[in-house]
């Protein structure tokens, strides 16, 4: 007989994906349908489904990553929860940033990595006893790729209504969306914030993490530290020279291609390809 609480991950997935996907088609009602654009009952309704297909994802999260054995961070799994954080991120933004168009990338992404969570969940677990000091690394380094994530997703907002404005092609999508400058004003207060996260995380993993230059983790190290600098520049690129439009979007896009590989394409060689832990 099957255990009811050994289904309750399944349902609340499967539940907060349906929640996602309807948030997104709220949302894409909303970009492109005149009438619908300044609906308030729409963008409510959306957050709202968003907001609850959160909670449902977490209690998923709760349920397959916290174990009795330690914390499971399978490729699958811990890729689910980076888009929980990239989710959480995105809803407490909304409170003083207008970012709700983001979703249209975030939650389809987040119901993504749900069903692959649930198809495929994976069991490579960090250890109860390795420690607080990981445990912190863990959490600022998923903020800081949440964070930076959803301003990958800005500059592709912003690469996407830069084109359309110097060819003048205003579609409906553009009607809603912020002015330019302070789209380029968002993007760099998430890189900068981003930055920050990112440079606690590379401190902490120097302190708590055994070896970072350890062999297996060389390439991780390599290519945070090479993410670093590339966000580093672009932030110093924008206060001394006024960096914006592609020039942004491009330093912005490789930085985040960097930190991606730095973390999951590791992580896919390690566990899938090696069947080997990071810690």
């Amino acid at each position: 007989m099957v255990n009811p609480t050994e289904s309750m991950p399944d349902v609340f997935g499967l539940a907060s994906i349906f929640l996602y996907l309807a948030a997104t088609v709220l949302l894409g009602l909303r970009l492109t349908s005149t009438p619908l654009s300044g609906n308030n009952g729409i963008r409510w309704g959306l957050i709202g489904a968003a907001v609850f297909g959160a909670i449902l994802h977490g209690l998923m999260l709760y349920q397959v990553a916290l174990t009795s054995t330690g914390l499971n961070l399978g490729f699958f799994t811990a890729a689910s929860l980076v888009a929980w954080g990239i989710v959480l991120v995105l809803l407490a933004s909304l409170m003083v940033q207008p970012l709700v168009n983001l979703g249209i990338l975030v939650w389809p992404l987040a119901a993504i990595t749900i069903a692959l969570a649930m198809v495929y969940p994976g069991r490579h677990m960090l250890p109860g006893e390795t420690g607080l000091g990981v445990e912190i690394h863990i959490v600022i380094s998923v903020l800081a790729t949440s964070v930076l994530t959803i301003a990958a997703f800005q500059s592709v907002f912003l690469a996407f209504q830069e084109r359309s404005l110097r060819r003048k092609r205003l579609g409906k999508a553009l009607e809603i969306f912020p002015p330019l400058r302070t789209q380029e004003s968002i993007l760099f207060q998430l890189i900068g914030f981003g930055f920050f996260l990112l440079s606690l995380s590379l401190v902490s993993g120097t302190m708590f993490l055994n070896d970072i230059l350890a062999q297996h983790l060389a390439h991780k190290t390599v290519l945070s530290l090479l993410a670093w600098l590339v966000f580093a520049i672009l932030l110093w690129g924008r206060w001394r020279f006024g960096w914006r439009g592609r020039k942004a979007v491009r330093w912005s896009l490789m930085g985040f291609t960097t930190l991606i590989l730095a973390y999951f394409g590791t992580k896919l060689v390690l566990e899938i390809i090696l069947d080997r832990a990071w810690y």
